[in-house]
């Protein structure tokens, strides 16, 4: 038996001659057991290159029926909507809701893990911040508590993402934009928080060069959360300076654009379609004050729905499953244009 691969603590249990119960207090905590058994499951451990499934092991302690929602931002609008989507969904399945903002802190996104981690919960819904998140802390928490993430993508760590196709949606609004007037350049954060951002830069790039435009960026100093502010004054400093390459803008994300429109109303410009107008503005997510902006801003529409939904069941198949899976399985949904007043 030394030379097989030991699967579970059963057949650990069986070789090594140390009772199942003693091998669980001495995973769980070393210190629970006699120096001298502990010394005999170390020597084990050492002698069948034992690694115990934290995983499993978590999953039989658990004790709540409690699944962490974490996102960035709760005063994001966004972030409210999914995360009040995410609920209804979780509560749909007998399951508690434990709604957690990180308010776009790494340090507060950890700690909110820990937390979590403390009522041992069947699970968690992770929107992480994405570049500036710790990802160590983040991969080792994912090993021990079930953990989906959604919106912003980590490669490898949890057990599934669900999220948008930002490569299509990118590609989708260019193509409009292209076809109803000059081609657009991309208004972006020049040190973005959110991964989604690069993804979106290089869709950009892409579908103005399969159209044959050259491609236009725009980058606006500025980091954290405070997109309108950083949308609003680059805005009016290249509106000021009269900078602009060309006169269809599109933003990275639809609050930067909700900056750029105060800017151009600011400047005395009117945004639209039709005579009299000087720019067009479109943005990406369809940021529930979208359709209240002056006016109307163009976007395109994120799948609430589809991505809380697909997030929940996810994470419950993975429940309910008792152990990961075999590969760690990704979802995209596609984009729906909006048109609205802006472009």
């Amino acid at each position: 038996m030394e030379g097989k691969k030991i699967r579970n603590m059963e057949e650990f249990a069986s070789v090594s001659g140390i009772s199942r119960p003693t091998l669980s207090k001495y995973f769980n905590d070393p210190t629970s057991v006699r120096e001298s058994t502990r010394k005999r499951i170390e020597a084990a451990v050492e002698q069948y290159d034992y690694r115990p499934n934290l995983y499993a092991m978590n999953q039989n302690r658990r004790l709540t029926k409690n699944i962490g929602i974490v996102v960035p931002y709760l005063a994001d609008p966004f972030f409210a909507e999914i995360a009040r989507t995410l609920e209804n969904h979780v509560l749909r399945t007998g399951y508690r809701p434990v709604l957690l903002g990180s308010h776009g802190r790494p340090e507060l996104e950890i700690e909110n893990l820990e937390n979590l981690r403390l009522i041992k919960p069947a699970g968690v819904l992770l929107a992480p911040l994405g570049r500036v998140s710790e990802r160590e802390q983040i991969e080792a928490f994912c090993k021990e508590v079930p953990t989906v993430l959604f919106d912003a993508n980590i490669d490898g760590v949890g057990h599934a993402f669900v999220g948008s196709n930002n490569g299509q949606s990118i590609g989708l609004i260019v193509d409009y934009l292209c076809r109803t007037g000059e081609p657009p350049a991309f208004f972006e954060m020049e040190t973005p928080t959110n991964p989604n951002a690069y993804k979106r830069r290089t869709a950009y790039l892409a579908a103005m060069e399969r159209l044959d435009h050259k491609p236009r960026l725009i980058q606006a100093p500025g980091e954290g959360w405070e997109f309108e502010e950083i949308g609003f004054r680059e805005g009016s400093r290249l509106l000021r300076d009269k900078t602009l390459p060309t006169d269809t803008i599109l933003c990275s994300n639809d609050r930067l654009a909700i900056g750029f429109l105060s800017a151009a109303y600011e400047a005395g410009l009117r945004v639209g379609l039709g005579p009299g107008c000087a720019l067009r503005v479109a943005g990406h997510d369809d940021h529930p004050f979208s359709r209240y902006t002056c006016p109307t801003l163009t976007t395109v529409s994120q799948d609430y729905e589809a991505i809380a939904k697909k997030s929940a069941e996810a994470l419950l198949e993975l429940i309910e499953a008792g152990s990961p899976g075999d590969s760690r399985e990704e979802t995209l949904f596609e984009g729906r244009l909006i048109m609205r007043g802006s472009a």
